[in-house]
């Protein structure tokens, strides 16, 4: 880590103390949210403390169980394919198995829930800090009854206010020509980052290049690798190490 990455991860952790918090989270985790808010280092902690505190609520447990979310898994609508060929995690969001929910919270919960999950299925005894997953978002048999721009919205933000930098690409498949105007729509809510991490595959050089910057060995057959499709409720996460978990104290 060069001089300057270093001051501003000094100036940080002084600036979220100032905000009334204690952090003994280690660099990679801090540096994610300075480059979420272009190195500022008083924004940074701000998003940090937000998040800390959306954290201790929101997330009490410090991870959402199967319990919480039992309609959304029902779905079966979710996927965690292991490490893709660069060690990104791979999700993959089925859309058309996916209905609009009556139930928003616990919607927020199944995102909270996929999210803390894919995560944690690339660490390797402990968490770096600075692990990014891939996302595959597959509108194949996409109906209108499937169409939710406001759950599209609320996992874009929920990544961009509460997983900085964790999304490294997130690629749209199969796309319908109903749902542009979707996308187009939802595309207003954000951020120019991480719409610059959005590829929309749209013919067979694009499906092709894709397949080799994923993998073939974690892509499903019917993306043109060679593994099976893997419910995310039958996904089983190796447990961490306990004395490499980092600890926030709220003052």
């Amino acid at each position: 880590m060069d001089q300057n990455h270093e001051h501003a991860l000094t100036q940080m952790r002084k600036s979220v103390e100032k905000l009334g918090c204690s952090v003994q989270y280690n660099d990679p985790t801090l540096m994610r949210f300075l480059i979420a808010r272009s190195m500022d280092k008083e924004k940074a902690a701000k998003m940090f403390v937000q998040w800390m505190k959306w954290r201790a609520s929101f997330v009490p447990l410090n991870y959402i169980p199967d319990s919480e979310v039992p309609d959304e898994l029902n779905a079966r609508k979710a996927y965690l394919q292991g490490l893709s060929k660069n060690g990104c995690p791979l999700l993959i969001f089925k859309a058309g198995k996916h209905f609009p929910s009556k139930d928003q919270l616990q919607f927020k919960k199944f995102v909270v829930h996929v999210l803390d999950k894919t995560i944690a299925s690339s660490f390797k005894g402990r968490e770096v800090g600075n692990e990014k997953l891939i996302g595959i978002l597959d509108l194949q048999q996409l109906s209108y009854k499937n169409v939710d721009a406001r759950g599209l919205i609320t996992g874009f933000q929920f990544l961009q206010a509460y997983y900085p930098e964790r999304l490294a690409k997130c690629y749209l498949l199969n796309m319908p020509w109903f749902f542009v105007s979707v996308w187009r729509f939802v595309s207003r809510f954000l951020e120019k980052a991480t719409l610059e991490k959005i590829v929309i595959v749209t013919n067979e050089e694009e499906r092709n290049e894709f397949v080799r910057n994923v993998g073939e060995e974690v892509l499903p057959e019917e993306y043109g690798g060679r593994a099976k499709l893997i419910a995310l409720q039958d996904f089983v996460i190796t447990p961490l190490d306990d004395q490499f978990h980092d600890s926030v104290e709220l003052l």
